[in-house]
């Protein structure tokens, strides 16, 4: 899974790209700006304001593991998604549910 690592690909996508709000998690999208047929990246995150490493940790590792589930990354799409403070407690179903809801608004699939 390519991660969305440089700052200025970062900040261009909480400028500028779409947001999808659940009360589980956060979903930034844009188009890639490497093309529409290169491998899609994705940025996971969870603010210290969530609690300890331990817990922050746990979130990206469930929103990671929701993301291959859902089929992603995507090709010609940068994605972010943002851990809120039901993100680690949430059971599969609900985050699945979410992020599958956030990605057809953003229009990333069908």
């Amino acid at each position: 899974m390519r991660t969305l690592t440089a700052h200025t690909d970062i900040d261009r996508l909480f400028a500028g790209g779409r947001r999808v709000a659940h009360p589980a998690l956060l979903v930034l999208g844009a188009p890639s700006t490497e093309g529409p047929h290169v491998p899609g990246r994705v940025m996971f995150g969870a603010g210290k304001r969530l609690g300890g490493a331990v817990f922050r940790n746990r979130s990206k590792r469930v929103m990671r593991e929701a993301m291959r589930r859902a089929g992603g990354p995507y090709p010609g799409w940068d994605l972010a998604l943002i851990a809120r403070a039901r993100t680690g407690a949430s059971p599969e179903k609900e985050l699945d549910k979410a992020l599958d809801t956030a990605l057809t608004t953003l229009g990333v699939q069908r």
